[in-house]
């Protein structure tokens, strides 16, 4: 039976390659952008949230076999914790009901190896309590002081932990649908193909992010794990993040994890 699926950020980078293997495979993608998408909707916003959830609905036909929430951004601004975190969250929240009405429902979102990174308490504090205000607030005060870098890391550090929190609740493995997160390292998308053009700042990304398996990756060998994630096959990993880094996770913080 072919699987409808949700799939945000799809007009680029690891959304648009996500959105291909997975059409290729035979399932039916609705895809969310801000421009070239069946959904329209800009995530950064209250209006965009609720449209994006509207036209779901009514795209869908009622039903979703799969949520994979791929949007986000990279910027030394607020913006980065509206998309990355509350745009993410809007998503997932959003889509659960109809997540609920599928047989095999799966839902993923895009965290990063940024998470293992420093960040700003006071973002990702304020994100998990769902204060949209505060957290913004705290990210315009990091890029005043000069942490602008912080407030992607306390985007992705976030999400990661909400998945964590939210994916063995009632709602969620209770009603059987597994929450994951991935965690990429550098893919060569257009959001830092600028940086990778750049030997100094390549060298700085490569410094952050070391990758000793193979390299930067590109977004075509993200979207396998994606749709497995988000298959009928998974069935029971949840409150996941899984590093698809070329092994910068393990360099970066060892055995301090275990």
């Amino acid at each position: 039976m072919t699987r409808t699926y949700l799939v945000t950020g799809s007009a680029s980078g690891i959304g648009a390659a996500t959105t291909s293997h997975l059409r290729a495979q035979g399932a039916r993608v609705i895809g969310a952008d801000l421009r070239d998408a069946d959904i329209t909707a800009d995530l950064a916003t209250a209006h965009g949230r609720a449209a994006l959830v509207e036209q779901a609905y009514e795209l869908s036909g009622g039903s979703l076999d799969g949520v994979i929430a791929c949007a986000g951004v990279a910027l030394f601004d607020p913006l980065t914790i509206k998309v990355n975190y509350f745009g993410a969250v809007a998503t997932l929240e959003g889509m659960r009901p109809l997540l609920a009405a599928s047989e095999h429902p799966r839902a993923v979102v895009i965290s990063s190896v940024a998470s293992v990174h420093p960040n700003d308490p006071a973002i990702v504090d304020a994100a998990l309590a769902g204060d949209e205000d505060a957290a913004t607030t705290a990210a315009q005060a990091a890029v005043q002081r000069g942490d602008g870098a912080l407030v992607y890391a306390s985007s992705k550090t976030a999400i990661a932990r909400w998945v964590r929190h939210t994916a063995i609740t009632p709602e969620w493995a209770g009603a059987g649908i597994p929450l994951n997160a991935i965690a990429p390292g550098t893919i060569v998308t257009p959001m830092i193909q600028a940086m990778l053009d750049s030997p100094e700042a390549c060298a700085v990304i490569d410094s952050a992010v070391p990758m000793p398996l193979a390299g930067h990756a590109r977004p075509e060998q993200v979207a396998p794990l994606l749709s497995w994630l988000t298959s009928e096959q998974n069935s029971h990993v949840t409150g996941q993040v899984v590093f698809v880094d070329g092994g910068a996770d393990a360099v970066l913080r060892g055995d301090g994890v275990w």
